[in-house]
C-alpha cells in the first residue's frame, strides 16, 4: 500500500489493555481459551496518511485460540477470522480521519488496540458492508441498483435494476462487489465481511438484501449491515441494520437506499423502521415491499 513518506506519521494511539471479565461470547465472537493477557499487533495500516481507497487491516494476536477478532472502523464493528493468530482484510476508508481498533478476548479479559490515520481520497458516495455473527454459514450480500435515475418515474416504478452479488461482482454503472477474501480464499463461509462500493452511483433507489444458507447445526445467524452515504462529508448518512436469519434460503431486505441530486441520501430499513408516510421520498412499491422472502439463492429472486 503506498503511504506518502514526505509527511510525518501521526502518533499511534494505543489503548491500554483492560480486562472486562471472561464471557463465552462477545458480539458473536467465541472467547479464546488462553489465560495470559493478549498482545495485539496491528501492522497495517501504519498511521499517518494514505491515498488508497481500500486499506489493508492486518495484524496478529498473541493468543492463537482467539477466533475471530472484532475490528471497528469509525465505529462500525466487524468480525474477522484469524489463522494461527493472524488476520487480514481490506476495507474502504472514509475521506479524512479514520480510526481502526482491534478487540480480542480470552479468559484473561478483553483487550483493545487502536490506530488513527488520515485518507486523502475523494469521498465514496455509497459503501455497504454485510457481516454475520456465526461461523461456517453463508450470509450473502445482494445489491439491486437502479437502472434509471429519478427523472424517469416509469422505470423507477417498474423497479428495473441491475443485480450485483458474488457471481456478478461489477455493474455496468461502476459498482464493485468485494468477495470475502481471507487466508487466500475468496469463498469462505462465516463472518464475512462482504463489501459493495460505488464511486459514482446512479440516482435512484437501491435494494440491499441478505441471503442465508446455514450448515450443520447452525440454527440461525444475526446479519449486520452497515451503510454509509457520502462518508467524510457534511452530507454523510450512516445506518446500521441488524436482522435474524433463520430459514435456509431465506432472503431479507436489509435496507433501501435512495440517492438524489446534490448529495442527498436516505436509508430505510423495512424490518426496523416504521412505514414511511411521505411518498415523495419512498414510492408505494418500497413502502409495501415484503422484506422477508424465500429464495433459491441464485442470480435472480
Amino acid at each position: 500500500m503506498p503511504w506518502t513518506s514526505s509527511i510525518p506519521l501521526l502518533l499511534v494511539l494505543v489503548l491500554t489493555p483492560v480486562a472486562f471479565g471472561a464471557r463465552s461470547k462477545d458480539s458473536g465472537a467465541v472467547v479464546g481459551t488462553g489465560t495470559a493477557p493478549i498482545t495485539i499487533d496491528l501492522s497495517s495500516p501504519k498511521g499517518g496518511w494514505t491515498v488508497d481507497r481500500m486499506v489493508s487491516v492486518k495484524g496478529r494476536v498473541s493468543d492463537a485460540t482467539v477466533n475471530p477478532v472484532t475490528i471497528s472502523i469509525n465505529g462500525d464493528r466487524y468480525l474477522i477470522r484469524t489463522v494461527n493468530g493472524e488476520f487480514s482484510r481490506k476495507f474502504p476508508v472514509t475521506s479524512g480521519k479514520n480510526v481502526i481498533s482491534v478487540q480480542a478476548a480470552n479468559k484473561a479479559g478483553t483487550f483493545n488496540f487502536a490506530k488513527t490515520f488520515f485518507a486523502k481520497v475523494e469521498p465514496v458516495p455509497l459503501v455497504t458492508v454485510l457481516t454475520s455473527d456465526t461461523d461456517n454459514v453463508y450470509t450473502d450480500l445482494h445489491i439491486y441498483e437502479p437502472s434509471a435515475d429519478l427523472t424517469d418515474p416509469v422505470k423507477q416504478s417498474e423497479n428495473k435494476t441491475e443485480h450485483v452479488f458474488w457471481a456478478q461482482t461489477q455493474s455496468q454503472t461502476g459498482g464493485n462487489f468485494y468477495l470475502n477474501e481471507q487466508a487466500g480464499s475468496y469463498d469462505q463461509p462465516g463472518y464475512g465481511p462482504y463489501l459493495y462500493t460505488h464511486r459514482s452511483p446512479p440516482l435512484g433507489i437501491y435494494r440491499i438484501d441478505a441471503n442465508y444458507w446455514p450448515s450443520g447445526d447452525k440454527a440461525h445467524v444475526v446479519a449486520t449491515l452497515n451503510v454509509v452515504l457520502f462518508g467524510g462529508t457534511s452530507k454523510e448518512v450512516r445506518k446500521t441494520v441488524r436482522n435474524p436469519l433463520v430459514m435456509p434460503g431465506e432472503t431479507v431486505t436489509m435496507a433501501f437506499v435512495r440517492i438524489d441530486k446534490n448529495q442527498v441520501g436516505y436509508i430505510f430499513a423495512p424490518t426496523m423502521d416504521p412505514k414511511p408516510r411521505d411518498e415523495s421520498v419512498w414510492p408505494k412499491w418500497v413502502i409495501n415491499y415484503n422484506p422477508r422472502q424465500k429464495s433459491s439463492g441464485g442470480e435472480e429472486y
